[in-house]
């Protein structure tokens, strides 16, 4: 099945999916403005045209491990989510991802947002084995 990330920011959210293995994983593309009616329902639309199993929404630790304003809008755009969706909306530390983005340059043309969300879909199959 395919897994979707989400890199949410304060204006752009960076779309990331992995190959149907759950090994791979790929940008797809940035939506302005996520947690709007809008941006939920084409969230919601590409996880039934992609036929998505999982959704991963970036939480965006401190440092120190702690939650700040921007995690907590990014949980918020989860419990959201969750309730839209018939798949799990699962919450995953996304420290250092744009970092990483930012140092990988040439992905394909892909912008920012949406390379760091591959991070974090990385990441989060890395993490299950």
């Amino acid at each position: 099945m395919t897994v979707m990330a989400l890199d949410v920011g304060d204006r752009r959210t960076g779309i990331a999916v992995s190959d149907p293995d759950e090994q791979l994983a790929r940008p797809l593309r940035t939506i302005e403005r996520a947690g709007s009616s809008e941006g939920i329902a084409s969230i919601c639309q590409m996880v039934d045209e992609l036929n998505v199993s999982t959704v991963v929404v970036g939480l965006p630790l401190r440092l120190d491990g702690t939650r700040g304003p921007q995690a907590d809008r990014a949980a918020s755009l989860a419990d959201r989510l969750q309730a839209r969706l018939d798949v799990p909306v699962v919450l995953h530390d996304e420290r250092f991802t744009s970092t990483l983005a930012d140092r990988l340059h040439g992905d394909g043309g892909h912008d920012r947002d949406s390379r760091a969300a591959a991070h974090l879909l990385s990441s989060w199959m890395e993490a299950r084995t």
